[in-house]
């Protein structure tokens, strides 16, 4: 593999790592092994540190596919707890407001999660790193300064319920770039006549990138520094 060329790495992001956690680990451990000061590392799509799944990972030339693999539909699992809001609308903050439940049954659900497939409006979480004014809007939020964020078109190309055994709600995402899967619990507990937070995410698709192609960091650590991987090595594979 030629990392300074570029390579193009899939990896499930490990619980509570931001992405630039992975970026930095992943440059880290490549300089040390092939000897570089610098190099170029970017990933392509942001996850939120209490989500798992896919994050591509570009290194040397291969950065320049960052917006082009940005691009590619994404697919999430998402838990949802119902009759509850946060802040964050996740569990980076605790709950400051409960709802009743009782109305909520599976023919409601199949019919309120049916309406958010197609193209949606949707505004941004408060705690996003939306910039406003050249500002990141969780710079604002941490603050306790009003945030008003205008709302995106977006398309939700399939909604799947998984399992709805209240509270919890698990369903299937697939969406376009740019969606934010805790502004869709927001939007879904309002829908419901309650309220929703997520409490677990994870990103099973990129494009055609499924987590059954992705490495774990730690697994391509140990066998990048036990040779296995080797940079200029037509015949080294993962």
């Amino acid at each position: 593999m030629d990392f300074i060329k570029g390579e193009v790495l899939y990896f499930n992001k490990p619980l509570h790592w931001t992405s630039f956690d992975v970026v930095n680990r992943v440059r880290r451990v490549l300089c040390r092994t092939i000897g570089q000061k610098k190099l170029k590392v970017g990933h392509a799509g942001t996850l939120d540190p209490l989500a798992t799944g896919v994050i591509i990972v570009c290194t040397g030339k291969a950065t320049k596919r960052i917006e082009e693999l940005q691009y590619g539909v994404k697919e999430y699992i998402a838990t949802l707890t119902l009759g509850a809001t946060t802040p964050s609308y996740d569990m980076e903050h605790p709950v400051d407001r409960e709802y009743p439940t009782d109305h909520i049954d599976g023919q409601l659900v199949r019919e309120t999660v049916g309406k958010f497939v197609g193209e949606i409006w949707q505004t941004p979480p408060v705690y996003s790193a939306v910039k406003i004014d050249g500002k990141r809007a969780f710079d604002y939020a941490r603050r306790g300064q009003d945030v008003e964020l205008k709302p995106k078109l977006l398309a939700i190309d399939e909604i799947e319920i998984l399992r709805f055994e209240k509270p919890i709600l698990e369903i299937r995402v697939v969406c376009s770039k740019g969606t934010y899967i805790r502004a869709l619990a927001r939007d879904i507990g309002e829908a419901l006549g309650s309220g929703a937070y997520l409490s677990a995410l994870r990103r099973t698709r990129v494009g055609d990138v499924t987590l059954d192609d992705c490495l774990e960091v730690d697994q391509f650590v140990e066998v990048l520094e036990s040779g296995i991987i080797r940079q200029d090595s037509d015949d080294a594979n993962i």
